[in-house]
């Protein structure tokens, strides 16, 4: 089974768009054929993006949407200080990196263009849905 950072954005087209292009992934969770890494900061955005209102998602949806990802996760504790690692350019997203590392993860996959830039520096590990989908094929 593949160990695999999801990004929020990721995460949450699989989740929402149950019939998008992402919802591939989804399927792969719930039938164990790749394990999401979360650790607590991620697990907080995630929470905090639901929660927006232009997903006009009730608490009811939200808890659903999350009791359909969550039990399929494995949750990683990051240590303090990070690692040494490359920096990447929005400081937010970091954490997925650390999270990548730490957890031993396969792939961190992400269709955000500030990770996707530092394909160079994690060479193997960073990639688009789309990238992951013909490795896995």
């Amino acid at each position: 089974m593949h160990r695999v950072v999801l990004d929020t954005n990721i995460v949450l087209s699989a989740l929402i768009l149950s019939a998008g292009r992402l919802a591939w992934l989804r399927h792969a969770w719930q039938h164990q054929q790749l394990q999401p890494l979360i650790c607590r900061e991620t697990a907080s955005e995630l929470l905090r993006v639901l929660a927006y209102p232009e997903f006009k998602l009730s608490r009811l949806e939200q808890q659903e949407l999350l009791a359909d990802f969550l039990p399929y996760t494995d949750v990683v504790e990051l240590p303090a200080p990070s690692p040494d690692l490359p920096v990447c350019r929005d400081e937010k997203d970091q954490v997925f990196l650390v999270l990548a590392y730490v957890g031993k993860a396969d792939a961190l996959i992400t269709g955000d263009a500030d990770i996707l830039a530092m394909r160079e520096d994690f060479p193997g590990l960073i990639m688009s849905a789309e990238a992951f989908a013909a490795r896995r094929a």
